[in-house]
């Protein structure tokens, strides 16, 4: 748990885009503006729900929230049509550090899967070459106006596919031009990373760093995979590790009349609060897949606070952007609101993140650092 660096930590009124934040979990073809998407759908000849950019966003935001991780992917249709040329992930990779930079993020890791966006003639490297250089494109504009980002590609394989092998080596093939992790995404329940466990086996053999979507739309069984067979060192999601946890009522109460609750982890949840595995949580897709419907439709009924308070590594991410209709700044605004997190809070997440980016350690050290002189300059 971090120290709090802030003392009397000053009412949240001020913008909070402006604190700077780690962006683990956010998926590049979920995070496009919908002016863009016309755009290219027009050259393409893709059609859309709308051809306004207000009413498309709207579009993914209510079609995104189902309930329903299923009915969630389907919108990615839309997205991935328009990703299949080089010019295109270009424009999109650099308008997705532009845009995370606009929200405060100072380091971001960008996940995305090479094998959909072949469709143009584009072989897998090449795909991969042009969202590095659009990245890089991002990172010297938002250098130019005096700000600074950090973005690293998380290559991803689709889980309901064969090509997990061939995209591990992908993704070492290119470890040294700006891919920093692998995952496994798409349809989880079915598909445990057990399924792919000599791709794992081939990454943990290069030393190459894996987060592993888990727990999400499949429960323990599924966290379970990603640890032994994926060697995950971080959960995409894995929120549903909480169905590992037992709180009773006590029958007791404490000096001011709140009940004791007795809480007690099973052994899968304690092994992953206790080395400190971190949770990629992403509350606002989580109530719109309905990860969370055991517990709840509403964000009081997410497991986060409770995984929090718990002591488990928790990080804050958004997911997909445009599906989600969301910011990091909105989740913080979210949690701030439905918890009462103070600055204190805001930085002991961030901090995590930063922690347990794919990064060398003196880059996290540096990451670190940064982050704590800019929380203490608003204590002062």
């Amino acid at each position: 748990m971090t120290e709090p660096i802030i003392d009397d930590a000053p009412d949240l009124t001020f913008d909070l885009r402006t604190l700077p934040k780690v962006s683990l979990h956010d998926h590049l073809d979920g995070g496009l503006r919908p002016a863009t998407i016309i755009e290219l759908a027009a050259e393409v000849g893709h059609e859309l729900p709308s051809t306004d950019a207000v009413a498309l966003a709207e579009w993914f935001r209510e079609s995104a929230d189902s309930g329903s991780l299923p009915r969630y992917l389907e919108t990615f249709d839309h997205t991935i049509a328009v990703m299949q040329t080089e010019p295109a992930l270009r424009r999109i990779a650099r308008e997705f550090v532009e845009d995370l930079a606009d929200d405060g993020v100072v380091y971001g890791e960008v996940r995305w899967a090479p094998e959909q966006h072949l469709t143009k003639g584009l072989t897998l490297d090449a795909a991969v070459e042009a969202v590095q250089a659009g990245l890089e494109e991002g990172i010297a504009k938002v250098e130019e106006s005096g700000r600074v980002i950090a973005v690293g590609q998380l290559i991803t394989a689709m889980r309901h596919a064969d090509r997990a092998q061939e995209i591990a080596e992908l993704a070492v093939r290119h470890r040294d031009q700006g891919a920093v992790g692998f995952d496994i995404a798409g349809a989880e329940d079915g598909f445990p990373a057990s399924r792919f466990a000599d791709a794992f086996t081939f990454l943990a053999r290069h030393n190459f760093p894996v987060t592993v979507h888990a727990g999400e739309a499949a429960g323990l069984e599924s966290i379970q995979s990603a640890l032994v067979d994926g060697r995950a060192l971080r959960l995409g999601h894995g929120v549903r590790i909480a169905e590992d946890i037992t709180v009773e009522d006590s029958g007791e109460v404490d000096e001011d009349g709140v009940p004791i609750l007795d809480v007690s982890l099973g052994e899968l949840a304690a092994w992953v609060r206790d080395r400190g595995i971190p949770l990629e949580l992403c509350p606002s897709s989580n109530l719109q897949t309905g990860a969370i419907s055991q517990w709840g439709e509403d964000i009081l009924d997410h497991p986060i606070d409770m995984l929090n308070e718990l002591g488990f590594t928790v990080t804050v991410n958004t997911d997909n952007r445009l599906m989600s209709g969301v910011t990091l700044t909105d989740e913080f605004e979210l949690l701030v609101e439905a918890f009462d997190y103070d600055l204190d809070d805001l930085l002991e997440l961030t901090l995590n993140a930063a922690e347990a980016a794919f990064l060398p350690l003196e880059d996290r050290e540096d990451l670190v650092e940064y982050i704590n002189e800019a929380y203490a300059s608003l204590g002062e």
